[in-house]
């Protein structure tokens, strides 16, 4: 496995991170006010322009702050605050010092929301793999959203301390915990989980633990969950499975079909711009590496 400049862990996250990003802004007003909230969470997964929405967000992270001080229990609060700094940390912090303490405190704010509603979370820092795996045991489906919340938190904090000698160890741990959340979340699921377990899967090439196979009916899956709309899915079986398989056919179709098709989606076109961007990169990049 190497880490190098983040790369790994930095593609677990990097494109993932708009629907949760936003909408826990939904849980900061509530009664005839929440409709703001829904519409506030459309805009910005709506906006064509990364660096409006980077200039836009910390006011509503100081926001949730302060709620959280007035209901340091409530876990939809705690939930909110953890998926926004997760994801401000793991796309635009400036530097990754700012981003190892924005994702650090989403990490804490995901798991007091876990512990709040599952007391046998609340060890989960501490415990190994098998203590971790049977503690997993006892999320029900009333709680796959708080766990999912903990999940991408902890890929974001994983991305942002890379360097780290203890996050390489931690891979399993988030690949059991997506795997519980798909068994539990029902009809509900999030199609990205699908895209973080192929990625996860083809964090190791198959000689070292690596499972492709898997992996690609993972990011298969997630294509036809948004109907082909949400193009990081295609970006991120490019970049993880074709590439790790060296299938410069499949590579290139993926990702040209990223290019041709329109960004705009209903609360996915920010998601879509930045898949575009990467794929022209992954493009640029691929004579280098075929």
């Amino acid at each position: 496995m190497i880490f190098a400049n983040n790369r790994p862990i930095r593609r677990a996250v990097i494109l993932l991170v708009w629907v949760p990003l936003v909408s826990g802004c939904a849980a900061l007003v509530s009664g005839a006010a929440s409709g703001f909230a829904e519409n506030l969470s459309l805009a910005v997964l709506n906006q064509d322009d990364p660096e409006t929405a980077k200039a836009a967000l910390p006011s509503y992270m100081v926001l949730i702050d302060s709620l959280i001080e007035g209901n340091p229990d409530d876990a939809d609060m705690l939930t909110a605050g953890a998926e926004m700094y997760a994801s401000y940390g793991a796309v635009f912090a400036d530097d990754n010092e700012r981003a190892r303490r924005l994702t650090a405190k989403a990490r804490r704010y995901a798991l007091t929301a876990m512990c709040d509603r599952y007391a046998g979370a609340c060890g989960w820092r501490s415990m190994n793999h098998d203590e971790f795996v049977t503690s997993l045991d006892g999320v029900r489906e009333r709680d796959a959203d708080y766990l999912y919340t903990y999940g991408f938190a902890t890929l974001a904090y994983m991305r942002a301390h890379s360097a780290e000698t203890d996050t390489l160890a931690e891979l399993p741990q988030a690949e059991a915990l997506f795997e519980h959340y798909l068994a539990i979340a029902g009809d509900d699921v999030s199609p990205s989980t699908h895209v973080y377990m192929g990625i996860l899967k083809t964090l190791l090439p198959p000689a070292l633990g690596g499972k492709p196979d898997e992996a690609r009916a993972h990011f298969e899956t997630a294509i036809e969950m948004s109907d082909g709309k949400d193009l990081s899915a295609k970006v991120e079986y490019a970049r993880g499975y074709a590439k790790l398989l060296y299938e410069r056919e499949l590579h290139d179709r993926l990702l040209n079909e990223v290019l041709a098709a329109s960004p705009h989606s209903n609360g996915l076109t920010l998601t879509n711009v930045i898949a575009q961007r990467d794929a022209r990169v992954l493009l640029d990049e691929a004579n280098d590496y075929f």
